[in-house]
């Protein structure tokens, strides 16, 4: 009956059984696990904690305790017993898969990246086990870790419906599409998937910008008795549909009762950003900053259990603002042999929420572009120079040409795995702290044309806090209002300063012209680009719905039509403002914004 599925027919033998023999022990495991099975992990606990005592010396007793344990979120007890497994000798791959679980849901992601790398040494081919190595890669800020983990994914084991639209999702936020594109291809194809498959295919629907599919397969999947299962998952999803369809309220009182919900405050950040932007919508501005204050505090906790090693605890952020060129050394720049403009990148920096994926999806619509966002690449290139004793940026100059192509062959290679670069059309590389990489622009792609994107620094700054950034360095960057405005005032004092030594072919491009007058600001753009002219360019929301996965925050606002209402937006919460004016003042009165 088990091995059937039958779980419930198999507890209700076994309790027949043991009324017969209570001391029967293969009958009271198979309760256990048969209970576990239907989901009633505390009974399924109660019973494998009885079978430890009854029989401490069996490892599989303690491995299916700390399970029932798992399912439960009581984390601590579930690695307390996988170590009773571990002293009697267990090391399968089940085993640390599962420790590796325990760790990863405690935050201790180190913890769980050693113990989930032994699980993949030992079942390689196991699409679960290396699907949680990947994940457990990504959010310890290792991309490249959590791709080398998929790789080769369509021919692991154990490839679900559910498992595939995981990946798919996974994938997406890697940045590999064309990955990401097959998995959930693959998993559309099932047309009775459970009901935690069809939740994550809602999830890709959404964040592709199918709004209207993951609507309608939200409804049918509201009607699937197997949909109680899913808890605050489902909750979640339902509020995330609300907000996208303007319901607020809806949203708000859906992320009210999942914080309800949520008693460890380190994980209660994950709703308190989409509750004060709910808020913010509903005009309760106090409460949306009061809920933005408290998301912050849950971030940082959850932070500090999950990278207290982290560097970003001990760095100034932005740290490569404090080294800048030397005006001798870029003096005898050779940039003889360098790319010419039409074979240089056109770069898009600024301070993130700054416009700069409306700036990249405008241009991603003409057909001799193609946009790729959010990479590190020119960082990368600047940790190869580093490795070749270089004191980047000051003395540059003596890089021989040789040199100089090499980084340029490893930046365009990282492109070509990332975007379909055909011949003729030019890279936009958009990623807003590559403001801080002009040095390394400027070296190797001289000719190149540069689109910085001003906004007023309030704005920005605010909608900055009110955003769920990931990364260790942005959650500390962007705990408070006075850390931000500091952030910003360095990252700008840093261009400010090298821009006027290098030189580059810059365009500041401002967001409050460009969303209220867009066509004669994107005629200039394309002008100042040596773009031949196409009305392509005046409907970047239809390009990005088209193109469905967009990588950075704003996928859900690019979308919509060009629109003028972020503008100003600061000023409902003006009052917290008072503190961090006089710090960008300079920048204020530099751009003529009024504060």
């Amino acid at each position: 009956m088990y091995q059937r599925g039958q779980f419930g027919d198999a507890a209700s033998i076994c309790r027949r059984a043991l009324k017969m023999r209570p001391a029967h022990l293969k009958a009271l495991d198979l309760l256990g696990v048969s209970l576990n099975a239907l989901g009633q992990h505390k009974k399924s606990s109660e019973i494998f904690a009885e079978l430890t005592r009854r029989n401490p010396k069996q490892a599989d007793h303690w491995m299916n305790l700390g399970t029932a344990l798992l399912a439960q979120h009581r984390h601590a007890e579930a690695l307390a017993a996988y170590a009773g497994a571990g002293a009697l000798g267990e090391a399968s791959a089940d085993f640390f898969y599962n420790v590796g679980l325990a760790h990863f849901y405690m935050g201790n992601f180190e913890a769980a990246l050693r113990v989930l790398h032994d699980a993949v040494k030992l079942a390689p081919e196991d699409g679960e086990i290396r699907y949680q190595y990947a994940v457990c890669c990504d959010e310890s800020m290792r991309p490249d870790d959590a791709l080398a983990a998929l790789d080769g994914w369509p021919h692991m084991r154990g490839l679900t419906t559910d498992l595939l639209a995981k990946i798919g999702l996974l994938l997406m936020k890697l940045g590999d599409l064309q990955g990401a594109g097959q998995a959930v291809e693959l998993a559309s194809r099932d047309p009775r998937p459970d009901a935690e498959a069809s939740l994550r295919m809602i999830q890709v629907q959404e964040r592709t910008n199918r709004v209207d599919e993951a609507l309608a397969g939200l409804a049918r999947l509201k009607r699937d008795p197997r949909a109680s299962s899913l808890g605050v998952d489902l909750k979640a999803v339902e509020a995330r549909l609300a907000d996208r369809e303007g319901r607020m309220q809806e949203a708000h009182d859906l992320l009210t009762a999942l914080l309800d919900a949520t008693a460890e405050f380190h994980l209660r950040h994950y709703y308190l950003f989409p509750l004060a932007r709910s808020l913010d919508a509903l005009g309760r501005h106090d409460d949306a900053f009061s809920a933005l204050d408290e998301a912050h505090r849950s971030q940082l906790s959850n932070l500090k259990r999950a990278a207290p090693d982290s560097p970003a605890w001990k760095e100034p952020p932005f740290r490569i603002a404090d080294f800048g060129c030397h005006p001798a050394d870029v003096a005898a720049w050779d940039t003889s042999g360098s790319p010419r403009v039409e074979e240089s990148p056109i770069f898009i920096v600024g301070f993130p929420r700054s416009g700069t994926t409306l700036l990249e999806q405008t241009l991603d619509a003409h057909a001799s572009l193609v946009s790729m966002d959010e990479t590190r690449y020119l960082y990368q290139v600047i940790d190869r120079m580093s490795g070749d004793n270089i004191r980047y940026p000051r003395k540059l100059a003596h890089m021989s040409r040789a040199r100089l192509d090499q980084l340029r062959d490893f930046y365009w290679d990282k492109v070509r795995r990332k975007v379909d670069l055909a011949p003729g059309r030019r890279l936009v590389d958009k990623n807003p702290l590559n403001l801080l990489a002009l040095p390394a622009i400027r070296r190797l792609f001289p000719n190149s044309r540069v689109l910085l994107a001003i906004r007023h620094p309030c704005d920005i700054i605010l909608s900055c806090y009110m955003q769920h950034f990931t990364a260790p360095d942005f959650v500390l960057l962007c705990r408070n209002l006075p850390s931000l405005a500091a952030a910003f005032v360095r990252a700008f004092e840093f261009w400010n300063r090298e821009a006027a030594l290098l030189q580059p072919a810059v365009r500041d491009v401002r967001y409050e012209d460009l969303v209220t007058d867009f066509e004669r600001q994107v005629r200039a753009m394309a002008d100042f680009l040596g773009l031949e002219w196409t009305d392509a360019l005046l409907e970047p929301g239809e390009h990005a719905r088209r193109k469905g996965f967009i990588s950075t925050p704003s996928y859900s606002q690019v979308v919509q039509p060009v629109h003028a209402r972020s503008i100003g937006r600061w000023k409902a919460y003006e009052k917290r403002f008072d503190d961090v004016i006089p710090l960008l003042r300079p920048h204020l009165d530099r751009w003529g914004y009024d504060a």
